[in-house]
């Protein structure tokens, strides 16, 4: 545009031809013209620029919304599938809740049965002491009043052809005190069971009364098993022997076996049978876990309703033992 003013000025004072500033003014035109071009090519660009990141914007938009609606269907997902967890969990729940209930009423069955049966198996051994306490001869009321514990099992089932096999149920109470000089105490449940070697031949029930004559055996039958005739020496007798004959035996032993027998059996009695706590039977009958010991000899333990008869007979046997002689003869 100088150069152009320039040529004016000198075509003005004559300076320069006429055609030479034509030409120039020519050349200015065109270069405006390429430079007008230029610019509308540079919007044009811009444009179509402006255009693709409205696009690329407009696409990132619709990314973004797809992101959150993919975003807000996870969470959706996540949720249904917490719902569904936790229906799950809380039907398991339900499911062990009333599996519990249903074991509870089981467990709850099993030792009314349970204690059924020890209620029985008290009213059985009240018999047996009765019934022995009846005889002329054997277990005396002298003879069970000189003990530290009584055991009495009902229907003892004994087999063999050799080798014999013993199994039954029963029961054991002693005398309360340091000494073994108090009124006897609440029954713990036993069970009697294992085999023994002899001369022996048939199938029999038999009733057992065991006198324990000594601490020593009291404490052998106080633990988880005794072995009888090996933690605790045993002489073997039946009702039918005299009392003097039993005695002379328990002197010699820790336990001193009668036995009533209703079929025909020949050979030891108990040797290698062993005697243990009925754990079930004592949990049953007291509705606590109680071990034999606790019950026998803590004093702690009240007789029950369906035990009260047999521990009655009991003392009331010690009573009778101790009148003749004016008093107590421990």
């Amino acid at each position: 545009m100088k150069r152009f003013c320039v040529f004016a000025l000198l075509g003005a004072l004559g300076l320069i031809p006429a055609w030479s500033l034509q030409s120039q003014r020519s050349q200015t035109a065109q270069q405006q013209s390429q430079t007008a071009q230029q610019q509308s090519q540079t919007a044009q660009q811009q444009s179509q620029t402006a255009q693709q990141q409205s696009q690329t914007a407009q696409q990132q938009s619709q990314t973004a919304q797809q992101q959150a609606q993919t975003t807000q269907q996870q969470a959706q997902t996540a949720q249904q599938q917490a719902q569904a967890a936790q229906q799950q969990a809380q039907a398991a729940q339900q499911r062990t809740q009333t599996a519990q209930q249903s074991q509870t009423a089981a467990d709850q069955a099993y030792m009314a049965e349970v204690k059924d049966k020890q209620t029985d198996r008290l009213r059985s051994s009240r018999d047996v002491l009765k019934s022995a306490l009846n005889q002329k001869v054997g277990v005396t009321k002298d003879l069970v009043d000189k003990a530290k514990c009584v055991i009495i099992i009902p229907s003892v089932k004994r087999a063999g052809v050799g080798f014999g096999f013993d199994y039954g149920r029963g029961t054991m109470s002693c005398r309360l005190g340091e000494n073994f000089n108090g009124p006897w105490s609440a029954p713990a449940m036993y069970v009697l069971e294992g085999g023994n070697f002899g001369l022996q031949i048939g199938v029999q029930v038999t009733d057992l009364v065991l006198l324990v004559m000594n601490e020593r055996g009291v404490n052998s039958l106080l633990g988880s098993k005794s072995k009888l005739g090996v933690d605790a020496s045993v002489a073997a007798g039946s009702l039918g022997r005299s009392a003097m004959a039993a005695t002379d035996l328990g002197m010699r032993a820790d336990i001193l076996a009668f036995s009533r027998t209703g079929g025909v059996y020949l050979g030891a009695v108990l040797n290698g049978s062993t005697l243990r706590p009925d754990n079930t039977g004592n949990q049953a009958l007291y509705g606590r876990e109680l071990t034999a010991k606790q019950i026998v000899r803590s004093g702690e333990v009240p007789v029950p309703p369906a035990g009260r008869p047999l521990i009655q007979m009991l003392d009331q046997a010690r009573v009778v033992a101790a009148a003749p002689a004016g008093g107590d003869n421990k």
